[in-house]
């Protein structure tokens, strides 16, 4: 159901899109919780190769302005660092969305500030041409960051801001220059915002029809599902098939054979059912059919194997099969059946619904297949057909340790 409310907006968002970035709440939720890792990293990785770069520029700044070199260093070195590396810190190990925007967008507004600092503190000579390099600040926040756009937006239109303040009252540098410096800082910022607003749009795109195409794989592999579970299982009973049991029983065979423990077979079958059809009808008879197979499957082991074997016919497939256990799980079987009290009064007045059982238990060994068991346990069920119904008959153990063959042929009457 979760599902399927996910694909419908999904959907709705792919259809209007228009110039909007924010998702739904429920779906912005989820596009932050699938990319928070991915995009955490990618800032990290970014953060440090402008934070090399940016005290790089010390080069120019010892180059191009030699008398205030110090101040550079100090405030390149011993403030932007130690303000930037923690903020890194803090997202590789993980805040919440718009903390981490809002730690980003920080360091690009403090690295302006910095390099305002350093652009001021200097009176040499052209060395205010060193603004047209301010440009790189927002190229990094827009581009290399790529912080989601609301944020590029305020961290850009302040960082504009601070470079007005500190180029503006900056007396050495000639007006025609500052003119443009702040016109081509201004078109960066724009042009960096652009691409920005277009790679956030992309990505959030591709997510969608990323995450639609993922929920629709869902639900196919859900209807693969569906479909394999319905071709081995019952429809009327929901045991499992005969074509269930046929790919479960030689892997059952092999497991026991290298274990080298016993596997038992029930082979169980309804008395005088067709009787009952006979006399209260086929839906009558499917009902039946439940009732019985329900008590069946609740009086087994969960490691056990109930099919619904053909009409009337269930099997029961033991694991780790004695005497001990299967004979009285057998028993208890027979037993739940009896009690559910349906009447048969097709077979007589006073007759309830019973079943008959046989039971094999066999070691694998070499020579010896599946089919013998089968074989062994349905001999046992036309025993116990033969003696009376509503009883249960053990065939002769097949095994070539000596000491199981004391457990022989065992005749087992209903109480």
């Amino acid at each position: 159901m979760f599902n399927d409310t996910l694909l419908t907006a999904v959907e709705d968002e792919l259809e209007r899109r228009a110039w909007r970035l924010r998702f739904s709440d429920e779906l912005e939720a989820r596009f932050e919780a699938d990319t928070q890792r991915k995009r955490s990293r990618s800032l990290v990785v970014a953060g440090l190769i402008s934070a090399v770069i940016y005290c790089v520029f010390l080069i120019n700044d010892y180059s191009f302005r030699p008398d205030s070199f110090t101040t550079a260093l100090i405030l390149r070195i011993g403030v932007m660092l130690p303000i930037g590396l923690p903020i890194l810190w803090w997202v590789y190990r993980g805040v919440p969305p718009p903390l981490r925007e809002t730690l980003m967008a920080s360091t690009v507004i403090v690295a302006t500030v910095v390099s305002c600092l350093i652009f001021v503190s200097s009176s040499v000579a052209y060395s205010y041409l060193d603004v047209f390099s301010f440009g790189l600040i927002l190229l990094v926040g827009n581009i290399v960051y790529s912080l989601r756009f609301s944020y590029a937006c305020v961290s850009s239109a302040i960082s504009i801001f601070i470079i007005l303040g500190f180029v503006l009252h900056y007396e050495p540098m000639p007006p025609e220059v500052k003119r443009l410096a702040i016109f081509t800082i201004i078109a960066q910022a724009l042009f960096t915002l652009m691409a920005n607003y277009r790679f956030e749009r992309s990505e959030r795109t591709s997510y969608l029809h990323v995450l639609k195409e993922k929920l629709r794989a869902g639900y196919y592999f859900q209807d693969n599902q569906k479909l394999t579970q319905m071709s081995v299982t019952d429809s009327l009973t929901n045991l499992a098939n005969r074509r269930q049991f046929d790919a479960v029983f030689p892997v059952r065979w092999q497991e026991a054979a290298d274990k080298g423990l016993c596997l038992g077979l029930m082979v169980i079958d309804i008395d005088h059912f067709k009787a009952y059809n006979d006399y209260y009808g086929h839906p009558q008879g499917d009902v039946c059919l439940q009732q019985v197979a329900k008590a069946m499957q609740a009086n087994s082991r969960d490691s056990d194997l109930v099919v619904r074997f053909g009409g009337e016919e269930f099997l029961v497939l033991m694991t780790n099969a004695t005497p001990e256990t299967a004979i009285p799980a057998a028993e208890r079987i027979r037993c739940s059946v009896e009690a559910l009290g349906i009447p048969n009064h097709g077979s007589s007045a006073h007759s309830v619904v019973t079943i008959s059982i046989g039971i094999a238990l066999l070691r694998p060994a070499v020579g010896l297949t599946p089919a013998d068991l089968l074989l062994k346990a349905d001999e046992a069920l036309y025993e116990a057909k033969r003696q009376g119904r509503n009883r249960i008959r053990e065939a002769s153990l097949v095994d070539s340790p000596s000491s199981d063959d004391a457990v022989g042929s065992l005749g087992i009457s209903a109480r």
